[in-house]
């Protein structure tokens, strides 16, 4: 497998990370009340320009390929639309803000783009989504709410394929599936497995966390006849509303806070445990396929190791796990630098580059380290790495 691209960006936690359509540029926030927009030069990334307008922690990025338009969220309980202008006094191009109207009186935790670009999505902790377009007589961004029956902050959201449909994660220990629908905004959906008849706010599905777990992430697939949550129980849950059918998995390891699918049958999920993880399955079933992190199963002399992974496999951690088992310890903590590439919690998985076949080859991650990684995931098959993981 080949190996990934690792950046050091900063000496500070990315919260955030979100490329343009051609991958030249990057937005990413460093846990602060501004953006920085970086240019691909040579090997590495310098900033290029910086987006200052919110006064409180950006929580969230997402930036449209096509229409080249940046969307942020904040605690301070607003977004702002960026978009690319000519400045006459320098001759070249700026980032201006534009307003949007959210009315809500939580902090914005997450925002995404439509499919379409003309539309999109912000999460808060109000107890509401926000589904924002633009009115073009007022030249700002105005919201619709979703609001029933979400009882607790939304923590992440993803758009079905049909502009229409949206998938929403609560620390109110479900998954739901909305209707999103605008009037004056989108075109009559076609019938899916979620239903037929859509008007605003209308609940398509709603699936619980198995152990009462915040959802931290969701995700549709491809085609988006399928949902994937992952909940703060260490569990990752696949629904097929068709049947209908949910598959859970049940983790070793710590819980994921993120995940992006890559194929119809195959997703990458992160979080505490520092390591992308890939599932591979179907409506018969779904199985763990691989880690996407060279170095897990290795020494830093490149002999092999077993046991747990990640940042499990700390001489801290064994330590402790001798004093509590033992009720001593002899061992001198003297090693603790995880044996895997992101040193602390990852924050965000996203798609990065899609392959000949259209599945996305290579995914990046960002995290509190401060490190962003480009990985290959196109080699790793249901069953292709699973030796590499030991215990896990």
């Amino acid at each position: 497998m080949a190996a990934p691209q690792v950046f050091s960006i900063a000496q500070a936690p990315i919260t955030c990370h979100a490329f343009n359509g051609d991958r030249s540029h990057l937005a990413l926030s460093l846990n602060d009340t501004k953006v920085d927009v970086y240019t691909k030069q040579g090997k590495g990334w310098q900033i290029t320009d910086t987006l200052s307008e919110h006064d409180r922690t950006i929580t969230s990025i997402d930036w449209a390929p096509i229409t080249n338009r940046i969307v942020t969220a904040s605690q301070d309980r607003n977004a702002y639309v960026w978009s690319q202008s000519l400045d006459p006094d320098t001759g070249r191009m700026v980032w201006k803000p534009t307003l949007v109207l959210l009315r809500i009186n939580r902090a914005a935790t997450f925002v995404r783009w439509s499919p379409n670009e003309d539309k999109f999505a912000v999460a808060s902790g109000a107890r509401t989504i926000a589904i924002c377009s633009f009115d073009p007589e007022n030249n700002w961004w105005v919201a619709r709410h979703l609001k029933k029956p979400i009882r607790s902050t939304v923590l992440s959201v993803d758009w079905h394929p049909n502009n229409v449909l949206l998938a929403a994660g609560s620390a109110d220990t479900k998954a739901r599936v909305f209707s999103a629908y605008i009037k004056d905004v989108d075109k009559r959906p076609a019938p899916t497995v979620w239903g037929e008849k859509l008007p605003f706010n209308t609940v398509c599905g709603e699936y619980a966390s198995p152990a009462g777990g915040w959802v931290h992430a969701v995700g549709f697939s491809p085609s988006g006849d399928t949902l994937a949550f992952a909940s703060h129980d260490s569990s990752i849950t696949i629904v097929y509303p068709g049947g209908p059918t949910i598959h859970t998995i049940r983790l070793q390891s710590l819980p994921f806070v993120t995940l992006t699918w890559t194929a119809e049958d195959t997703l990458v999920a992160a979080g505490y445990d520092c390591n992308p993880v890939v599932y591979s399955g179907g409506l018969d079933g779904w199985s763990l396929a691989g880690t996407l992190d060279d170095t897990v199963g290795a020494t830093k002399t490149g002999g092999t190791r077993t046991g747990t992974v990640g940042r499990l496999n700390t001489a801290a951690f064994n330590a402790f796990r001798n004093a509590d088992t033992r009720g001593h310890t002899s061992e001198t903590v003297t090693d603790t630098e995880l044996h895997t590439i992101h040193q602390n919690t990852i924050t965000s998985v996203r798609p990065y580059e899609k392959g000949a076949d259209g599945t996305v080859a290579r995914v990046s991650t960002s995290g509190v380290d401060g490190k962003l990684v480009i990985w290959n995931v196109s080699a790793v098959s249901a069953g292709g790495l699973t030796g590499r993981l030991g215990a896990i």
